[in-house]
């Protein structure tokens, strides 16, 4: 209960001290790397396409809400069923090749993703869908009013990560992590590695769904950025900075791109230069990234004689560096 008040307690306080939309922001960019960073992470399968499952979800929502006049609840429904349905259909092409080549089939099917959306009349081409109606939720939440989107997005980031935690503590996550350490280990012992990461796609597609339908709640919008291939480096970037393997790491991560976005947006162009140097500094000084050696940090500090190595995942970071 003591991690679960002490982030009650933080979330209460941060809207006095911070601007709403920025934690939102960081709320849903928070589930989106999740979703990469459980399948990394956890899963061992790297995956270039979750831009597609986030826009996916964002669309549809957007569509859902504005087109077809549908409660907030409902429209957020149908935007992570679609992204849904769409990481299986990636999942069960993705699984059938290892390593570089599943991530390039991920990556070729979000740009396929991508045209359809150019090309399709109900997305509005590089406008987007915008002025998003977020009416009630449930018939009693107000969202137009702020600070109920602020929780609504709170509760959203919450109940991912200490599911993500529940489930990687279950014996389907031990497996999952088993297939990821020894994956012929696994096939002599009988089990369907195919079934196992085919659900650990759904999974993470159910998880982007979420961070995209509530993106488009949280900013009435729906634009190609959302699909493009750039948010899927950006998800790369964000696991990486705050530590593949983690529980934590995403939110850290998360925290760090957004506020880097917020603070450097004068600089233009050059923000995405400045993205590249922090995503190489973190590979060469923070090998498993900002979460695992703060907590190895704060154990040699309470131990000094102890030499405490940092939590993470050293296969996925292999992964990474390759």
């Amino acid at each position: 209960m003591v991690p679960v008040l002490a982030a009650v307690a933080a979330l209460l306080a941060l809207p006095m001290l911070l601007y709403p939309v920025y934690l939102m922001k960081i709320f849903c960019f928070t589930i989106f790397a999740a979703s990469f960073n459980f399948l990394l992470g956890f899963a061992g399968i790297m995956s270039f396409g979750q831009a597609a499952l986030f826009g996916t979800a964002a669309y549809l929502t957007a569509h859902a809400a504005k087109e077809w006049a549908l409660p907030p609840e409902a429209a957020i429904g149908v935007g992570i069923a679609a992204a849904l349905v769409l990481g299986l259909v990636m999942g069960i092409f993705a699984i059938r090749r290892r390593g570089i080549y599943q991530a390039m089939i991920t990556l070729a099917i979000a740009q396929m993703v991508y045209f359809v959306y150019v090309q399709a009349g109900f997305t509005h081409g590089e406008d987007g869908i915008q002025s998003v109606p977020r009416g009630t939720l449930l018939g009693l939440i107000d969202l137009r009013d702020d600070t109920n989107v602020y929780w609504l997005c709170a509760a959203a980031m919450l109940g991912v990560l200490f599911g993500l935690r529940r489930l990687i503590n279950s014996p389907f996550g031990m497996m999952l992590i088993a297939i990821r350490d020894n994956e012929r280990r696994a096939l002599s012992l009988g089990h369907n590695v195919d079934a196992y990461k085919l659900a650990a796609f759904g999974i993470a597609a159910f998880c982007a769904g979420v961070a995209g339908s509530m993106s488009a709640v949280v900013f009435q919008l729906a634009t190609l950025s959302g699909v493009h291939w750039h948010l899927s480096g950006e998800t790369v970037l964000m696991a990486l900075i705050g530590g593949i393997g983690t529980f934590s790491g995403p939110l850290i991560g998360a925290a760090v791109l957004v506020t880097m976005q917020h603070f450097l947006s004068p600089f233009g162009a050059w923000i995405v230069a400045i993205h590249g140097a922090v995503f190489v500094l973190c590979v060469l000084l923070f090998r498993d990234g900002l979460l695992p050696h703060a907590q190895a940090l704060a154990a040699n500090l309470r131990r000094p004689d102890a030499r405490p190595k940092a939590v993470g995942a050293p296969q996925a970071m292999e992964a990474i560096g390759q």
